[in-house]
């Protein structure tokens, strides 16, 4: 062997140790609840569905080395246990409860004697999940004005809404949009007529805010269905109904980061439409309100991973035909709805996923607008409709990064209701 070793770790053998980089690293990502460890080795742990323990070498030399990474960013769930098998872990005999329940941790240890045993070289801890640069723009698209429209609106980093863009794809009302992709969006969904659906084509909107033409059906068509992004990159379909409100469901479906969506999957909580979702945390959704025979302030939750949860007792003034988007980075808002009439009420989720108790609106009340994020960390309402005279309204309110509605503007394009608005584009 020629050139310069450095790095290494001699073992009390003599033998040289291998580094973290020359580690012999599993091909096998390990999923189950137990894995008896090899010295020299590297190991990717996924606790996604329960606890590991791993029991490390019942003897060991002087510079043996193994590396545990967490795979699935889940210790902080599930967590990693370490038996060290009747050798000292950092001086302390085998009886000790070794655990890492920290999100995102890898450990790499080291064996030195009998005395100390095996020692973290690092346990480096990363508490957060990485986060996507947040939208900066937004659209508005589709909707019933007068008719229906393909009619879409671009909202700049500034919240300025622009003036209307002829319409690509089947014109449509009660249809439903979902960030995805970082910095894209997608339009879903709705109906032809305003009472039947028999429309399930996704148009995609590119990162400059372009509607593509209609992408075909998967699964079954329907209304009035909730939308929000999850998990980063990734968006949700849930909830609706085929035919204005005959037959609700409770079917959702996937939408990959390239925009592909998937088959329809039987979904949790009560069967309802006219509901509306947004994303929270960082990288999951809320989904609440709607009509279920009646107004319900239910809410459910979607995982990172888009399993939605089953229902939460509603907070707030049960309602359907409202909006809801993104704020603060990590937040949501819930707004407007018909609930016995037009209302202009506000509920703030946390970025815990909690909704908080009304606050009285500011602005027209009214139902059926929609709702976008824009600016990174603000978002906007626009347009709707007053469920007391079925006219159209083309009204839009800023919502600050702290969740303040601002008063009416009087909008650009045309007045419609029943539409739907996402974010796209990570440039200003």
């Amino acid at each position: 062997m020629s050139g310069i070793v450095t790095s290494n770790v001699f073992r009390g053998s003599g033998v040289i140790a291998a580094t973290p980089g020359g580690l012999d690293w599993s091909t096998a990502v390990v999923t189950g609840s137990t894995l008896t460890a090899t010295a020299g080795k590297g190991y990717f742990i996924n606790t996604t569905s329960n606890t590991c323990t791993v029991t490390l070498p019942s003897s060991a030399e002087i510079g043996d080395q193994i590396v545990f990474v967490d795979y699935a960013r889940t210790w902080a769930t599930y967590e990693l246990i370490i038996d060290s098998n009747g050798l000292n872990f950092q001086g302390d005999p085998d009886t000790y409860t070794v655990d890492y329940d920290t999100a995102g941790q890898s450990l790499n240890i080291v064996y030195s004697d009998a005395t100390k045993g095996w020692l973290p070289v690092s346990d480096d801890a990363v508490a957060d999940a990485p986060v996507a640069p947040p939208t900066q723009k937004g659209i508005f698209g589709y909707g019933s004005g007068g008719s229906t429209t393909a009619i879409t609106n671009l909202v700049s980093s500034s919240g300025v809404m622009a003036s209307d863009v002829t319409g690509v794809g089947t014109a449509r009302t009660y249809t439903y949009a979902a960030s995805y992709g970082g910095d894209k969006a997608i339009f879903g969904g709705g109906s032809t007529t305003g009472t039947t659906a028999n429309v399930g084509v996704t148009n995609l909107v590119s990162n400059e805010g372009v509607v593509a033409s209609d992408t075909a059906a998967v699964g079954a068509a329907r209304m009035g269905s909730a939308a929000a992004g999850y998990g980063t990159d990734k968006a949700i379909f849930a909830f609706g109904t085929p035919s204005n409100s005959a037959g609700i469901v409770n079917t959702r479906n996937l939408i990959s980061n390239t925009g592909v969506k998937a088959a329809d999957v039987t979904g949790a909580g009560t069967a309802r439409y006219l509901t509306t979702g947004a994303s929270y945390g960082g990288d999951k959704a809320i989904m609440a309100y709607g009509y279920a025979g009646g107004a319900t302030s239910q809410s459910n939750l979607v995982s990172n991973t888009g399993v939605v949860g089953s229902d939460v007792s509603g907070v707030g003034t049960a309602r359907y035909g409202g909006a809801s988007t993104s704020y603060g980075g990590d937040k949501a808002i819930f707004g407007f709805g018909y609930g016995g009439g037009s209302l202009s009420i506000t509920n703030l989720v946390s970025n815990e996923g909690v909704i908080a108790s009304n606050t009285s609106g500011v602005g027209t009340a009214r139902n059926a607008p929609a709702a976008s994020t824009y600016g990174g960390d603000k978002a906007i309402f626009a347009k709707g409709s007053n469920g007391d005279t079925g006219a159209d309204l083309n009204y839009s309110n800023l919502v600050s990064n702290s969740g303040v509605v601002a008063s009416d503007v009087t909008g650009v394009g045309t007045g419609r209701s029943y539409l739907g608005a996402a974010g796209f584009s990570t440039s200003a």
